[in-house]
């Protein structure tokens, strides 16, 4: 399959048709015109000439590879073209005007004609084709119009119709293309070269041509090029463009970069570990791409509904026509009328309703840093009664951390003694218990005769006393002191995994351990309240204790604990008959829940496995943005609402005039028209970040 970008793609509803003519063509069966994000996809073998003449047809075209213009000047170039013919008719309209009653009625009506063709020839002679073939869209309808208007002597009306129509076609391209040019913006943080070191020598290449295990230099300001790892070098990085964050990331040998990024001052080294096509960027851009073609359920409709909306028209208007004639006569005037009514079948502003708000609404979320795969996973996000979250990694750190510590010695002795027999254990309660030391900067001891005690902990020598650490079997006494046995408990009723440091005679101390909660994760469930959401709950497989004291320190409806990767899958599935879900995850553990809940959200920060999981991808190592993400879709899924109730109440207002004998073409005209600039304006108001909703404090 091959894949062209194209210029001048201003009508969903032509483009439609233009990709139903392609598939008709030998081998074109999967052609694919992606209005969005004006491109086409299609095979290889198919013959491109005849692709371009169909493309042609609608005032469209493939741009060249060698055009030494970009896709945007292209569109915008052709926008100004249409502009001035729209103005070069204006003119000659205002000429007729001012003096049809000073010439002859015949030149007059040369000149409204050469208006009228001036602003829509292109609309007259894809109309006269698709007569001749009795296809039946816009262009038809509208040369039907103009040829009735001006065939009963209308030419002022119908210059003025024709003038309109452009207008029309002109805004309804520069709202598409505003939502396009948004988007494309997004995509150009790709880097496009790489500086590859071979040795001492330092060579220019194109990021396509970079391989795993390739050392590459990144010097102050520029991007890096695809993921990696730093080897040399220390500077701070903007991983904007992966997160959605503004603040820089400190970045050491050792750590991981991602393409894209921009590395703010000092020169680094790094040794890329994936070609750019499989980087977390170009995954991203790509997902992204793709996600403004899904169709959403509303948007399906409205094209099945279109489809049926013009012949229906055609059909009320030739009612209109012959009907009330036939009983009060007056032809003419029932035949103005039905001409009318004609126009108002043009169905542009009720197809735009939806798309270039779905775009907004993507581009918006993306460049928060919130991956959303299709506008139909934006417009389930903004449906959401519940949202499900894990435990471990989610609304914790996934990290353990200590959070009591019960000395019953000097508190830097026992320190002293934990940090000497854990500072060489890899064991996470371990890494927790160091961290404490190093806090206070203690120094520590080499332990001699360290031991592992199976299932208690360990045993060590330190500056010849011998000591334990591990859990409340370790202890080497059975006789517990009640004050210490009374901590013990209490220890334990609070969720805390207990360490416990002791020596033949006695308790040292106690270290109460717990997965560190998210410092945002309270606000953010308060947020999701306020967003909307009704419900609020975890799903863990962590004890009930535990879980309870998370649950009440974030504020959450309520919480599930003990279970199992399958029982969270059936806790789910009841969930979800309660109403819509959302299931909050890291991407990789949770993937089974991901996948039965209504909505997949994976937390990752450019993991492969949470990109891939997940219908919606938070690339922030935190939850943060998650409420502005359901606010901004709950506004996109509104502005649909008023964009549909707009498109249409407008043209049944046109069409009740009909009744009265008021509908004149120019107004028919102007009720899609003013439809068009309603929807187009209300849909990039969804651009606009007023509060920077849902952003980390």
């Amino acid at each position: 399959m091959a894949e062209y970008r194209l210029k001048g793609l201003s009508c969903a509803n032509c483009a439609r048709e233009m990709e139903e003519e392609i598939q008709k063509l030998d081998h074109g069966d999967n052609a694919k015109i992606m209005f969005n994000s004006s491109k086409l996809v299609v095979s290889d073998e198919v013959a491109l000439h005849k692709v371009e003449k169909i493309l042609a047809s609608d005032g469209a075209s493939i741009v060249r590879e060698s055009s030494d213009s970009t896709h945007d000047d292209h569109d915008h170039g052709s926008g100004r073209k249409l502009l001035y013919f729209i103005g070069l008719s204006a003119v000659l309209f205002a000429l007729a005007i001012a003096l049809e009653n000073m010439i002859p009625t015949v030149a007059a009506a040369g000149i409204y004609v050469a208006a009228a063709a001036i602003s829509g020839y292109k609309t007259f002679i894809k109309g006269l084709k698709n007569l001749v073939a009795f296809k039946f869209n816009i262009d038809t309808l509208m040369t039907i119009a103009l040829i009735g208007a001006f065939g009963i002597g209308e030419w002022k009306e119908g210059t003025l119709v024709a003038i309109l129509f452009g207008i029309n076609e002109y805004l309804e391209g520069l709202g598409m293309e505003k939502a396009r040019k948004s988007m494309e913006t997004l995509l150009k943080v790709a880097p496009k070269e790489a500086i590859l070191l071979s040795g001492k020598e330092e060579r220019v290449i194109p990021i396509a041509d970079l391989q795993a295990g390739d050392v590459v230099l990144v010097k102050s300001g520029e991007k890096i090029p695809s993921d990696g790892v730093v080897s040399e070098g220390r500077s701070s990085v903007n991983e904007a463009a992966i997160t959605g964050e503004a603040m820089p990331v400190e970045k050491t040998p050792g750590e991981t970069v991602y393409g894209g990024s921009i590395n703010n001052e000092g020169v680094l080294k790094v040794t890329i570990t994936k070609p750019y096509e499989d980087s977390s960027l170009a995954k991203i851009l790509h997902l992204v791409e793709e996600a403004q073609e899904t169709k959403t359920p509303t948007e399906q409709f409205i094209n099945k509904f279109a489809k049926y909306y013009t012949p229906l028209i055609m059909v009320i208007a030739l009612i209109v026509m012959i009907v009330p004639p036939l009983f009060v006569g007056d032809w003419g005037s029932y035949f103005y009328q039905g001409l009318a009514v004609l126009i108002v079948g043009c169905p542009c502003a009720l197809i735009i309703s939806s798309p270039i708000a779905i775009i907004s609404g993507i581009t918006r979320n993306a460049r928060n840093g919130i991956l959303i795969k299709g506008g139909v996973f934006l417009e389930q996000l903004g449906h959401v009664d519940a949202v499900a979250f894990d435990k471990t990694g989610t609304l914790t750190k996934g990290e353990p951390h200590v959070e009591e510590m019960i000395a019953y010695t000097n508190i830097k002795e026992l320190l002293r003694i934990a940090g000497s027999i854990e500072k060489s254990s890899s064991h996470p309660l371990a890494k927790a218990i160091m961290e404490k030391v190093e806090q206070q900067s203690i120094p520590l001891e080499e332990p001699t005769d360290l031991k592992t005690i199976a299932g208690q902990g360990v045993e060590a020598n330190i500056s010849g006393q011998t000591y334990r650490l591990g859990n409340e079997a370790s202890i080497p006494f059975d006789e517990i002191p009640p004050q210490i046995q009374s901590d013990l408990e209490q220890l334990k009723d609070d969720g805390y995994t207990i360490v416990v440091v002791s020596d033949h005679e006695q308790v040292l101390g106690l270290f109460g351990i717990a997965d560190e909660i998210r410092h945002e994760s309270k606000e953010v469930v308060a947020e999701l309240y306020d967003a909307g959401v009704k419900n609020a709950v975890m799903l863990t497989g962590d004890h009930d204790k535990t879980a309870k004291k998370v649950a009440s320190a974030v504020g959450l409806s309520h919480y599930y604990a003990n279970l199992l990767p399958h029982m969270k899958v059936e806790k789910m599935k009841e969930l979800i008959k309660k109403g819509k879900t959302a299931m909050v995850g890291d991407g990789i553990n949770d993937a089974p829940a991901l996948a039965v809940a209504d909505l997949g959200i994976a937390m990752g920060k450019g993991t492969d496995s949470a990109i891939e999981t997940a219908d919606i991808v938070l690339m922030q190592d935190h939850l943060g943005k998650l409420p502005g993400a359901i606010k901004i879709a709950k506004r996109v899924n509104t502005i649909i609402k008023i964009n549909i109730s707009l498109a249409l109440g407008l043209k049944i207002i046109a069409l009740l005039l009909t009744i009265p004998g008021l509908l004149t073409l120019w107004i028919a005209i102007l009720s899609d028209m003013g439809a068009t600039i309603l929807v187009t304006l209300i849909s990039l108001t969804v651009l606009i970040d007023k509060n920077k909703a849902g952003t980390q404090k």
